[in-house]
């Protein structure tokens, strides 16, 4: 990833998620006085003293929990311990020492990384309080007092992590990766595909809809180029969306969207097209991202010959507002035809950035209008005077003309046929902007 890793653990509710997005600088991980709110690993930069890190905020462990999802929260945080150069173990110090706090100490010291203790809510400024010292007790070094709420001791933690680690041996890493977001109704295998395309087990999965929480990055290098794979919560009907923890998960799934590039919408061919299935399309739609349409569970349909020309045709019809886009069958379980997913991501990326000349754009509006004559009202004819494109991601068209009011939808969806038809601009929204003359 070309920076270090600091993995921020501890058992649950002890304010990790608060301290991860404090040096963050920003609310990136849901912060809830829940146990067992942050279960995936997020990632997120952070900057200090002119160098980059990576921090990683995990669930919180619990080292000898039959819970399902408990023991696969520890096995998510054990990953990052792993992956991890240095590790902040952050304790309580209103709860004190406990023995999940002895129990973790044990853990963490069997992983020979560096570890820093952390002794959260310190929140009053000077000395600390007596109960402070019992943390000596843990054996990891020299406590250090922070308020993650109010950002005191962050500056000390960081010195703390930055004295183990050599800036020289890791290269800056490079922009250029395509930002993909996977979205989709819940338990529709967003979380297994990514799983597969990692080749790890880096999400939770489970037949349990709502297992992911947070929207989680993952950087993925390979022959194709580089991605950021954002895997996201399902997004559900605001009726059933009751429990708060998983309103913020819809939040952030639609704020996963907002900083795509290219966003993955996952359908799932048990189930075929929904009438929400569209509705977490739209929004993709709406905020102009280049969209692929991936069909998951292929391998559980029965088919024939003709099976998937029927499906598509399903899908076109209750994507019908969405017709540029592209389709994928595969099988995140199986693997089959995930390996394509990779050139049609780069495909519609290419296409959503795509930039036409204002000639070409010009010469294409001259042999449509002879073609198709612009539309008339009350004997006033519609006059393009010409196009040009205004921006890209997703591409926008700005065609000048005597009346607005005489540039009709229909026109408007023609004008925008002849585009895609001539120039292609397959997986991306288009959109069309009328302006009279002399208007800003």
């Amino acid at each position: 990833m070309g920076k270090p890793l600091i993995a921020i653990v501890g058992r649950p509710n002890v304010g990790k998620s608060t301290l991860f997005n404090k040096l963050a600088g920003k609310r990136v991980a849901i912060v809830q006085d829940t146990p067992g709110v942050t279960r995936d690993r997020i990632y997120y930069p952070c900057e200090w003293r002119g160098h980059s890190v990576m921090l990683a905020d995990t669930g919180g462990i619990e080292p000898y929990s039959d819970d399902m999802i408990l023991s696969q929260m520890r096995r998510q945080a054990q990953l990052a311990i792993e992956a991890a150069d240095v590790i902040v173990f952050v304790a309580d110090l209103q709860t004190g020492v406990t023995a999940t706090d002895q129990d973790v100490a044990v853990m963490l010291q069997k992983s020979g990384k560096p570890v820093i203790l952390c002794v959260n809510k310190c929140d009053r400024l000077g000395s600390p309080p007596p109960e402070f010292y019992e943390f000596y007790n843990l054996g990891l070094g020299d406590p250090i007092a922070v308020s993650s709420v109010h950002g005191h001791g962050t500056g000390d933690l960081l010195d703390a992590c930055y004295e183990h680690l050599d800036f020289t041996a890791y290269e800056e890493e490079d922009d250029g990766f395509v930002r993909v977001a996977v979205i989709g109704k819940p338990n529709v295998g967003k979380s297994s595909l990514i799983n597969r395309i990692l080749g790890e087990e880096r999400m939770i999965v489970s037949d349990m809809a709502g297992t992911t929480r947070d929207a989680s990055d993952s950087p993925v290098e390979n022959q194709h180029g580089k991605y950021i794979f954002i895997d996201t919560a399902g997004i559900r009907r605001k009726s059933k969306v009751d429990e708060e923890i998983e309103k913020y998960s819809v939040l952030r799934a639609y704020m996963a969207v907002d900083r795509s590039q290219v966003c993955v919408i996952m359908i799932d061919a048990t189930q075929g097209f929904t009438e929400q299935d569209s509705k977490v399309a739209g929004y993709a739609h709406e905020q102009g991202k280049g969209c692929i349409i991936v069909v998951n569970k292929w391998d559980a349909v029965e088919k024939d010959s003709h099976t998937m020309q029927a499906y598509r045709k399903e899908l076109e019809n209750g994507f019908s507002f969405m017709s540029y886009v592209p389709f994928l069958f595969l099988s995140a379980k199986t693997g089959q035809r995930v390996d394509n997913l990779f050139p049609l991501i780069n495909y519609v990326n290419d296409q959503n950035a795509m930039r036409i000349s204002t000639g070409r754009l010009n010469d294409l509006l001259a042999n449509a209008t002879a073609r198709v004559q612009p539309p008339t009202d009350k004997g006033k004819r519609l006059r393009i005077y010409y196009c040009t494109q205004a921006s890209t991601r997703p591409p926008a068209f700005v065609f000048f003309c005597n009346d607005k009011e005489l540039f009709h939808f229909s026109y408007q969806r023609y004008l925008e046929n002849q585009i895609r038809e001539t120039f292609g601009l397959e997986g991306t929204p288009v959109r069309i902007i009328p302006r009279e003359r002399g208007e800003k």
